[in-house]
């Protein structure tokens, strides 16, 4: 159970961490702003959906080897839940409305939200080391 455990945090710490610092910064450097733009909004739903399902069974495997990491596992999956279904439909009804003050604030949220999760995951993987 530990392998296993220890393999599906190190996987969405990871993806995580690539997704935030690696994906966004391709994607400006490589494309102009609005296909950059569209290219992220696009990817969202589906990241979002990837972080759920992957701290959720990941959660579940740490629950009965170690409850914290998996409690703060189990945490991560509920808020991207609220990132995905609340949060990033804010982020859009923003942009789209042309609201810079919303989105940097929005933004912002966000982007405060996932640099928990990924210190919330790194922990996870620190507390089964």
């Amino acid at each position: 159970m530990i392998p296993l455990a220890l393999l599906l945090t190190a996987l969405l710490f990871g993806g995580m961490t690539l997704f935030s610092f690696g994906f966004a910064a391709v994607l400006f450097k490589t494309f102009d702003a609005p296909t950059a733009r569209r290219g992220i909004r696009g990817a969202f739903p589906h990241y979002y959906l990837w972080v759920i399902a992957n701290a959720g069974l990941a959660g579940a495997v740490l629950l009965a080897v170690n409850s914290m990491a998996g409690t703060m596992l189990i945490a991560i999956a509920l808020t991207t839940i609220y990132a995905r279904q609340v949060l990033m439909a804010q982020i859009n009804a923003a942009t789209d409305a042309g609201d810079t003050g919303a989105f940097k604030r929005l933004h912002g949220i966000s982007v405060v939200l996932q640099l928990v999760q990924i210190g919330a995951a790194g922990w996870a993987l620190v507390l089964l080391g």
